[in-house]
């Protein structure tokens, strides 16, 4: 059998190369990218089965390279589907270069530039208030990238933003462990697939090929997710409510809503509604029937993909 090949948003060590392990498993054939686009295209290119791309964080809110992505403004993803979601518990860590620990013990007046991925700041300002008022922060590409950094940096007056996995990875000392500002602090990735791919209908759901009968009957009976986009014509006045209206008229509770600019013109937006409802009906006649009735108020929409909730 294949190893599936899964992409994730490099380098290696980052919080979604561990969100791919936990999905995957250390099986897969895990392949880092340098960019969220990136991703995309290796899945709707075929060059990657599945892909594991954060979404949002319970504390930072939404990633809107993705949200920028799934809106598809040149029509270049239309084989990109969701088709899976992963919860990943984030736990950030203080790092520096290996040896720095022993050196100076509780102390951070050393560090002079700090490294981390721009949504990792938000999420940890209680200790950069209390520690590192004054002290540059330098935006990277990615926490564990920001890892890299420091436990290269022979000044050993740098520290990252990162979790312990890349301190393991990249040979850094952990100054202090769990500095998020919440210790629920989570950050949903979404699984995406290419919808003509055989390698993926054969294998999909991924992480419940070898689920037994009486848990594929539970399976069967959940919550299922669904994310739609479209755009309306902002002049019309109720065109936004006439087109959220018939997300109630079939049953669909709304879980969440975002816009991103369409870019057709100044002010008119894409908006991204996902949905879930417990199947009383197969979840693709559901959301056929839905997309149906959303045509008839809306200048376009999408079904972006349709999944099992993972939490209730």
């Amino acid at each position: 059998m294949q190893r599936l090949r899964v992409a994730f948003l490099g380098p290696a060590a980052s919080f979604s190369h561990q969100a791919a392990i936990e999905y995957f498993g250390r099986s897969a054939q895990l392949t880092p990218c340098a960019s969220f686009a990136d991703i995309f295209s290796a899945v709707q290119e075929n060059d990657a089965d599945y892909a594991a791309i954060p979404f949002e964080n319970s504390t930072n809110g939404s990633v809107v390279q993705t949200l920028d992505l799934l809106a598809d403004r040149q029509h270049v993803y239309s084989d990109v589907e969701i088709c899976g979601e992963h919860y990943l518990t984030v736990h950030h860590c203080l790092l520096a270069r290996k040896g720095t620990a022993s050196s100076a013990p509780g102390s951070y007046d050393f560090i002079t530039k700090l490294y981390t991925h721009p949504q990792a700041w938000g999420q940890c300002e209680r200790l950069l208030s209390k520690y590192f008022k004054g002290v540059e922060k330098q935006d990277v590409s990615s926490t564990s990238k920001a890892a890299e950094i420091v436990s290269q940096d022979e000044t050993g007056q740098s520290a990252a933003i990162a979790s312990s996995f890349a301190a393991e990875y990249h040979g850094a000392d952990i100054l202090e462990a769990n500095i998020e500002d919440k210790d629920d602090n989570t950050t949903r990735f979404l699984i995406v697939r290419n919808i003509r791919s055989e390698r993926t209908a054969s294998s999909y759901p991924p992480n419940q090929a070898n689920a037994g009968s009486a848990e594929k009957d539970e399976q069967s009976s959940a919550k299922r997710k669904t994310l739609i986009s479209f755009t309306v014509n902002h002049s019309s006045p109720g065109a936004l409510a006439d087109a959220l209206l018939v997300f109630k008229t079939h049953g669909q509770n709304l879980t969440s809503i975002n816009t991103r600019p369409s870019r057709i013109k100044p002010w008119h937006y894409v908006f991204f509604v996902e949905c879930s409802q417990t199947p009383t009906i197969p979840s693709d006649q559901a959301v056929s029937r839905l997309l149906q009735d959303l045509i008839k108020v809306t200048e376009s929409c999408r079904n972006l993909g349709t999944w099992q909730e993972q939490i209730s």
